[in-house]
């Protein structure tokens, strides 16, 4: 299974938080508005993120189930969340006070390449994950699908990569980076050959022929100036990718990553899905 690191997701997360797209995080936001208490689980959590990003929108009263198949980035998690928090309370759970919010955490290390079965055991009202689905296969989705469809889950899935790129000023490498870079995308990520920029339209479609109601809305990361630390991470990360493919020659590699770490700016692509059982 692939594997990101605590200080990676720490670099990321105000862009991937400000990326949300925030019509669709209010539908999300709506359709649990007259609970008054909410249990999620949260697939390949990282650091705990996509809590910190989501808590504040959910009713006042939370459960979070967080999985992720690396316990480092489950520790991490822990830490984050504790010193995220107005006050936290560690024992066999973590209880935080944020505001006016009262959540519970609990962490579970499981590997989900075979499936998302050993995180939706128990009572779950709902279910998140953040930019996961474009590592996983196409047959992994399918059988996803199907397995919350039998318990009629809703689903709320941030920043799956589009396969859209703009950086600024433009380099003659661009095009030929990019598809480079599509290649290496769909590699096997532990999952099977992994969907990449098609995860959002697969999971859509899965989910469409279970009787959800399905929407998806964009959600780029927009970076620049003050993002210089994570443009130049990127240009690093997409340089030593396609360096891997043995599709683009060691020269054109080299400059394009030294002009794309100095970029003055560049938009990523995502897609942001709402499935919400009919």
């Amino acid at each position: 299974m692939s594997g990101f690191s605590a200080e990676w997701l720490d670099l990321r997360e105000g862009a991937d938080h400000a990326a949300r797209n925030a019509a669709l995080r209010d539908q999300a936001a709506s359709a649990c508005a007259d609970r008054d208490s909410l249990t999620i689980v949260d697939l390949a959590c990282g650091s705990g993120s996509n809590l910190r990003g989501l808590a504040e929108y959910l009713p006042a009263r939370q459960k979070w189930l967080l999985v992720d198949h690396d316990p480092a980035l489950l520790a991490a998690a822990s830490v984050r969340l504790a010193a995220w928090a107005d006050a936290a309370k560690e024992g066999g759970t973590l209880l935080l006070a944020k505001g006016a919010r009262r959540i519970e955490v609990e962490f579970r290390t499981a590997d989900l390449s075979s499936g998302a079965a050993a995180a939706l055991e128990g009572e779950i009202d709902f279910v998140t994950s953040s930019a996961f689905f474009d590592l996983v296969s196409a047959p992994w989705l399918e059988g996803f699908a199907e397995q919350i469809a039998a318990r009629r889950l809703p689903l709320y899935a941030i920043l799956s990569y589009s396969g859209e790129e703009r950086w600024t000023p433009p380099h003659p490498a661009d095009v030929e980076m990019l598809a480079a870079f599509h290649r290496h995308q769909e590699r096997d990520k532990g999952f099977g050959p992994a969907a990449g920029p098609r995860a959002a339209g697969l999971l859509r479609a899965a989910l469409d022929g279970r009787g959800y109601r399905v929407e998806t809305a964009p959600s780029p990361w927009r970076l620049g100036a003050g993002d210089r630390a994570l443009i130049a991470a990127l240009a690093e990360g997409s340089a030593a990718a396609v360096a891997e493919t043995g599709a683009v020659s060691a020269q054109t590699i080299e400059d394009w990553r030294r002009a794309r770490r100095a970029a003055a700016e560049c938009e990523i692509g995502h897609w942001d899905l709402l499935a919400r059982p009919i």
